[in-house]
């Protein structure tokens, strides 16, 4: 099998999100390269893996994933001359440490005999 390149839409919110989709694609055979794109929310990984096999861990993993694009790896590009030092670029917002989709929500429930169910 060749290696091809696989762009995925993904629903990232925060580090815990970007992590755990990390995790999920890196358990696969065949990765070669993972990079993610927070801003965006896309995912693209580099190697002999099935683009079907990515979507599904990645949805395992409890985030959206959508098949944008699947084709060859791009080429590296020669090296280029070092051009004038541009402008420094805007600083990036960090994502949360944590977000709505990722956090435990504890529900108890009080019967009238004493019991406690507590949900997590």
């Amino acid at each position: 099998m060749s290696a091809k390149k696989i762009e995925l839409k993904v629903g990232i919110y925060c580090e815990k999100c970007k992590t755990r989709v990390l995790k999920a694609v890196a358990k696969l055979k065949g990765v070669d390269e993972i990079t993610v794109n927070a801003e965006k929310g896309i995912l693209t990984v580099v190697g002999s893996v099935d683009p079907v096999c990515v979507t599904t861990q990645v949805r395992k993993a409890g985030n959206y994933a959508e098949i944008m694009s699947v084709g060859p790896p791009k080429k590296p590009d020669p090296p280029k001359p070092k051009p004038p030092e541009p402008e420094k670029p805007k600083p990036v917002q960090p994502l949360p440490p944590c977000c709505d989709q990722c956090q435990l929500v504890a529900v108890s429930y009080v019967t009238h005999d004493g019991f406690v169910c507590s949900i997590l």
